[in-house]
């Protein structure tokens, strides 16, 4: 039997945490993946979920947790004294479609500011059809942390659920 690595443990422990919320009626899982690269042995997990009312069609989390060859090495290899490689990298992205209108933009980064704090990268992407004025646009704001997160942080990364899921309140309640 082997030791399962921090990859293994923290995508158990976040898996737990959104299908127990799937389960109680908070959230609704819409897509899952599970990733494993063999050309350049890095893990990929990545979970989308939105929540349960109906005025939420449009606006989706998608929570991303990666490891490369590096972090596997540092775990694996402990001799080679890289511990702080050990770890994940941990991302999370809101996509809304709404009417093109720049304050909307705005009001999108001000809410998630206010729930996750200036301390965080937070980076916008629009994608609208250019020919057709009527069409929605797509917002995908992403959520970084800067850094990689150990195995010691799981409690941390299992409150971040409720971060996300008070980030789809929050964003529900804009008027798109």
């Amino acid at each position: 039997m082997f030791d399962p690595t921090a990859f293994e443990n923290m995508k158990v422990v976040m898996e737990g945490g959104f299908y127990d919320r799937d389960l109680g009626g908070e959230i609704r899982i819409v897509d899952r993946n599970d990733i494993i690269n063999s050309a350049k042995m890095c893990r990929t997990y990545d979970i989308t979920f939105t929540d349960h009312a109906k005025e939420m069609a449009g606006i989706y989390c998608i929570f991303t947790m990666e490891a490369g060859l590096d972090n596997l090495a540092a775990e694996l290899l402990p001799q080679r004294k890289t511990e702080m490689l050990a770890g994940c990298r941990i991302s999370v992205n809101f996509k809304v479609k709404h009417q093109r209108d720049h304050k909307k933009f705005e009001e999108i980064r001000e809410v998630l500011e206010q729930i996750w704090g200036s301390g965080r990268h937070i980076e916008q992407t629009v994608k609208y059809s250019p020919e057709n004025r009527q069409s929605l646009a797509e917002t995908e704001t992403s959520i970084s942390f800067n850094r990689l997160v150990q195995e010691e942080q799981i409690d941390d990364l299992n409150e971040m659920i409720n971060y996300m899921t008070a980030s789809l309140d929050a964003l529900r309640k804009i008027q798109f």
